[in-house]
Protein backbone atom coordinates (compact mmCIF):
# COMPACT_ATOMS: atom_id res chain seq x y z
CA UNK A 1 0.00 0.00 0.00
CA UNK A 2 1.31 3.42 -0.90
CA UNK A 3 0.74 6.24 1.54
CA UNK A 4 2.29 9.44 2.78
CA UNK A 5 1.86 11.31 6.02
CA UNK A 6 1.57 15.08 6.01
CA UNK A 7 1.30 16.50 9.50
CA UNK A 8 -1.54 14.60 11.15
CA UNK A 9 -3.15 13.59 7.85
CA UNK A 10 -2.60 10.29 6.04
CA UNK A 11 -2.91 10.34 2.25
CA UNK A 12 -3.59 6.96 0.69
CA UNK A 13 -2.93 5.89 -2.87
CA UNK A 14 -6.03 6.59 -4.95
CA UNK A 15 -6.28 2.89 -5.87
CA UNK A 16 -6.25 1.70 -2.26
CA UNK A 17 -9.38 -0.23 -1.28
CA UNK A 18 -10.62 -0.90 2.23
CA UNK A 19 -13.35 -3.23 3.51
CA UNK A 20 -14.77 -1.36 6.48
CA UNK A 21 -14.55 1.71 8.65
CA UNK A 22 -12.61 -0.38 11.16
CA UNK A 23 -9.77 -0.66 8.64
CA UNK A 24 -9.56 3.12 8.50
CA UNK A 25 -9.78 3.47 12.28
CA UNK A 26 -6.85 1.07 12.59
CA UNK A 27 -4.83 3.22 10.19
CA UNK A 28 -5.65 6.29 12.28
CA UNK A 29 -4.14 4.60 15.33
CA UNK A 30 -1.15 3.04 13.59
CA UNK A 31 -0.06 6.30 11.95
CA UNK A 32 -1.21 8.60 14.76
CA UNK A 33 -3.31 10.82 12.47
CA UNK A 34 -6.81 12.25 12.71
CA UNK A 35 -7.81 12.33 9.04
CA UNK A 36 -7.34 9.96 6.09
CA UNK A 37 -7.88 11.07 2.50
CA UNK A 38 -7.25 10.17 -1.10
CA UNK A 39 -6.10 12.75 -3.62
CA UNK A 40 -7.81 12.12 -6.94
CA UNK A 41 -5.87 14.67 -8.98
CA UNK A 42 -4.20 18.07 -8.95
CA UNK A 43 -5.26 20.34 -11.78
CA UNK A 44 -5.23 23.84 -13.20
CA UNK A 45 -2.77 26.69 -12.93
CA UNK A 46 -3.64 26.97 -9.22
CA UNK A 47 -2.56 23.31 -8.72
CA UNK A 48 -5.66 22.66 -6.61
CA UNK A 49 -6.16 19.10 -5.33
CA UNK A 50 -9.37 17.13 -5.69
CA UNK A 51 -9.64 14.98 -2.57
CA UNK A 52 -11.89 12.35 -1.03
CA UNK A 53 -12.10 12.33 2.77
CA UNK A 54 -12.31 8.72 3.99
CA UNK A 55 -12.40 9.39 7.72
CA UNK A 56 -12.03 12.51 9.85
CA UNK A 57 -12.92 16.04 8.82
CA UNK A 58 -9.89 18.28 9.32
CA UNK A 59 -7.86 18.87 6.17
CA UNK A 60 -5.66 21.64 7.60
CA UNK A 61 -2.44 20.61 9.32
CA UNK A 62 1.09 21.68 10.18
CA UNK A 63 3.79 19.55 8.59
CA UNK A 64 7.40 19.53 9.74
CA UNK A 65 10.18 18.89 7.25
CA UNK A 66 13.90 19.63 7.33
CA UNK A 67 13.44 21.67 10.50
CA UNK A 68 10.78 23.86 8.86
CA UNK A 69 7.08 24.17 9.65
CA UNK A 70 4.49 24.27 6.87
CA UNK A 71 0.85 25.02 7.54
CA UNK A 72 -1.45 23.95 4.72
CA UNK A 73 -4.89 22.65 3.84
CA UNK A 74 -4.51 19.59 1.61
CA UNK A 75 -7.98 20.23 0.17
CA UNK A 76 -6.82 23.62 -1.13
CA UNK A 77 -3.09 23.41 -1.90
CA UNK A 78 -0.69 20.72 -3.07
CA UNK A 79 2.17 19.10 -1.19
CA UNK A 80 4.77 16.94 -2.92
CA UNK A 81 6.36 14.57 -0.41
CA UNK A 82 8.79 13.31 -3.08
CA UNK A 83 10.57 16.68 -3.24
CA UNK A 84 11.84 16.58 0.35
CA UNK A 85 15.52 16.01 -0.50
CA UNK A 86 15.43 18.52 -3.35
CA UNK A 87 14.14 21.29 -1.12
CA UNK A 88 17.04 20.80 1.28
CA UNK A 89 19.57 20.38 -1.55
CA UNK A 90 18.72 23.78 -2.98
CA UNK A 91 18.91 25.43 0.45
CA UNK A 92 22.44 24.09 0.86
CA UNK A 93 23.50 25.44 -2.56
CA UNK A 94 22.55 29.01 -1.75
CA UNK A 95 25.53 31.25 -1.02
CA UNK A 96 25.69 34.05 1.52
CA UNK A 97 24.25 37.33 0.26
CA UNK A 98 22.33 35.88 -2.69
CA UNK A 99 19.07 37.31 -3.97
CA UNK A 100 16.57 34.68 -5.13
CA UNK A 101 13.40 34.70 -7.18
CA UNK A 102 11.11 31.76 -6.45
CA UNK A 103 8.79 31.80 -9.46
CA UNK A 104 6.31 29.19 -8.20
CA UNK A 105 6.58 29.64 -4.46
CA UNK A 106 3.42 27.84 -3.38
CA UNK A 107 3.24 27.76 0.42
CA UNK A 108 7.00 28.24 0.66
CA UNK A 109 8.22 24.77 -0.34
CA UNK A 110 11.67 26.09 -1.34
CA UNK A 111 11.65 29.63 0.06
CA UNK A 112 11.19 28.60 3.69
CA UNK A 113 14.05 26.02 3.80
CA UNK A 114 16.38 28.45 2.02
CA UNK A 115 15.65 31.16 4.56
CA UNK A 116 16.06 28.70 7.43
CA UNK A 117 19.23 26.94 6.25
CA UNK A 118 21.28 29.58 4.39
CA UNK A 119 22.54 33.13 4.65
CA UNK A 120 20.40 34.30 1.75
CA UNK A 121 19.94 38.06 1.52
CA UNK A 122 16.48 38.27 -0.06
CA UNK A 123 13.87 35.92 -1.53
CA UNK A 124 11.09 37.17 -3.79
CA UNK A 125 8.46 34.45 -3.47
CA UNK A 126 5.85 34.70 -6.22
CA UNK A 127 2.60 32.73 -6.08
CA UNK A 128 -0.49 33.02 -8.28
CA UNK A 129 -2.89 30.96 -6.13
CA UNK A 130 -4.45 33.16 -3.40
CA UNK A 131 -4.90 30.15 -1.08
CA UNK A 132 -1.24 29.15 -1.40
CA UNK A 133 -0.17 32.78 -1.07
CA UNK A 134 -2.01 33.11 2.24
CA UNK A 135 -0.34 29.96 3.57
CA UNK A 136 3.01 31.25 2.31
CA UNK A 137 2.57 34.36 4.45
CA UNK A 138 1.44 32.21 7.39
CA UNK A 139 4.52 30.00 7.05
CA UNK A 140 6.88 32.98 6.93
CA UNK A 141 5.36 34.05 10.26
CA UNK A 142 5.18 30.50 11.65
CA UNK A 143 8.93 30.03 11.15
CA UNK A 144 9.64 33.63 12.30
CA UNK A 145 11.75 34.19 9.18
CA UNK A 146 11.44 37.97 8.92
CA UNK A 147 11.35 38.45 12.68
CA UNK A 148 14.66 36.60 13.15
CA UNK A 149 16.28 38.48 10.25
CA UNK A 150 14.87 41.81 11.49
CA UNK A 151 13.89 42.73 7.93
CA UNK A 152 11.73 41.37 5.10
CA UNK A 153 13.99 38.46 4.15
CA UNK A 154 11.16 36.74 2.27
CA UNK A 155 8.86 39.03 0.32
CA UNK A 156 5.64 37.21 -0.59
CA UNK A 157 4.12 38.44 -3.85
CA UNK A 158 0.67 37.48 -5.13
CA UNK A 159 0.52 37.37 -8.92
CA UNK A 160 1.69 35.87 -12.19
CA UNK A 161 5.43 35.21 -12.20
CA UNK A 162 5.60 35.74 -15.96
CA UNK A 163 4.68 39.39 -15.32
CA UNK A 164 6.42 39.96 -11.99
CA UNK A 165 9.78 38.18 -12.41
CA UNK A 166 10.73 40.28 -15.45
CA UNK A 167 10.83 43.33 -13.14
CA UNK A 168 13.25 41.61 -10.75
CA UNK A 169 16.86 40.45 -10.90
CA UNK A 170 18.35 37.56 -8.99
CA UNK A 171 21.46 35.47 -8.46
CA UNK A 172 19.34 32.33 -8.44
CA UNK A 173 15.92 31.58 -9.94
CA UNK A 174 13.79 28.64 -8.80
CA UNK A 175 11.37 27.01 -11.23
CA UNK A 176 9.87 24.35 -8.99
CA UNK A 177 6.88 23.54 -11.18
CA UNK A 178 6.62 20.73 -13.72
CA UNK A 179 3.61 21.47 -15.91
CA UNK A 180 4.57 23.57 -18.98
CA UNK A 181 7.51 25.02 -17.05
CA UNK A 182 9.44 25.53 -20.28
CA UNK A 183 7.00 28.31 -21.21
CA UNK A 184 8.54 30.35 -18.36
CA UNK A 185 12.19 29.83 -19.30
CA UNK A 186 12.44 33.13 -21.18
CA UNK A 187 11.24 34.96 -18.07
CA UNK A 188 13.63 33.09 -15.77
CA UNK A 189 16.64 33.76 -17.97
CA UNK A 190 15.68 37.41 -18.37
CA UNK A 191 15.49 37.65 -14.57
CA UNK A 192 18.78 35.94 -13.66
CA UNK A 193 21.97 37.97 -13.31
CA UNK A 194 25.13 37.28 -15.31
CA UNK A 195 26.72 34.18 -13.76
CA UNK A 196 23.52 33.35 -11.91
CA UNK A 197 21.83 29.96 -11.72
CA UNK A 198 18.39 28.71 -12.69
CA UNK A 199 16.89 25.49 -11.32
CA UNK A 200 14.60 24.27 -14.06
CA UNK A 201 12.10 21.48 -13.38
CA UNK A 202 10.53 19.37 -16.10
CA UNK A 203 8.68 16.09 -16.57
CA UNK A 204 10.34 14.35 -19.48
CA UNK A 205 10.32 10.90 -21.12
CA UNK A 206 13.43 9.07 -19.95
CA UNK A 207 14.63 8.61 -23.53
CA UNK A 208 14.62 12.41 -24.01
CA UNK A 209 16.08 13.25 -20.63
CA UNK A 210 19.57 14.05 -21.94
CA UNK A 211 18.35 16.20 -24.82
CA UNK A 212 15.06 18.05 -24.49
CA UNK A 213 15.62 20.03 -21.25
CA UNK A 214 19.01 21.32 -22.44
CA UNK A 215 17.67 22.26 -25.85
CA UNK A 216 14.83 24.21 -24.27
CA UNK A 217 17.17 26.11 -21.95
CA UNK A 218 19.60 26.90 -24.78
CA UNK A 219 16.79 28.12 -27.02
CA UNK A 220 15.44 30.47 -24.36
CA UNK A 221 18.93 31.75 -23.53
CA UNK A 222 19.25 33.22 -27.05
CA UNK A 223 22.72 34.83 -27.15
CA UNK A 224 23.51 34.14 -23.48
CA UNK A 225 25.91 31.34 -22.65
CA UNK A 226 24.63 28.32 -20.70
CA UNK A 227 26.68 26.02 -18.48
CA UNK A 228 24.89 22.89 -17.24
CA UNK A 229 25.99 22.26 -13.67
CA UNK A 230 23.90 19.20 -12.81
CA UNK A 231 20.84 17.18 -13.71
CA UNK A 232 19.00 15.27 -10.99
CA UNK A 233 16.05 12.92 -11.09
CA UNK A 234 13.55 13.95 -8.41
CA UNK A 235 11.22 10.99 -8.82
CA UNK A 236 9.33 8.82 -11.27
CA UNK A 237 6.36 10.79 -12.57
CA UNK A 238 4.61 8.10 -14.59
CA UNK A 239 5.68 4.99 -16.55
CA UNK A 240 8.64 6.02 -18.69
CA UNK A 241 8.51 9.64 -17.49
CA UNK A 242 10.67 11.27 -14.82
CA UNK A 243 10.58 14.55 -12.94
CA UNK A 244 14.02 16.12 -13.25
CA UNK A 245 15.70 19.37 -12.25
CA UNK A 246 18.49 20.98 -14.28
CA UNK A 247 20.87 23.39 -12.58
CA UNK A 248 22.14 25.78 -15.25
CA UNK A 249 24.46 28.76 -14.89
CA UNK A 250 23.63 31.63 -17.25
CA UNK A 251 26.24 34.13 -18.50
Amino acid sequence: MKWKKIGNILILDKNFEYESKKDLELLLDVHNVNTIVKIRNIAGKFRKPSIEILIGNNTETIHKENGCLFKLDIAKVMWSKGNTNERLRIAKLVKSGETIVDMFAGIGYFSIPIAMHSQVKKIFSIEINPESYNYLKNNIDLNKINIKANYERIKAILGDCSEIATKLSADRVLMGYVKTTHHFLDVAIDCVNYGGTIHYHETVPEKLMNERPYERIAKSANDREVEILATNIIKKYSPGVVHIVVDAKIY
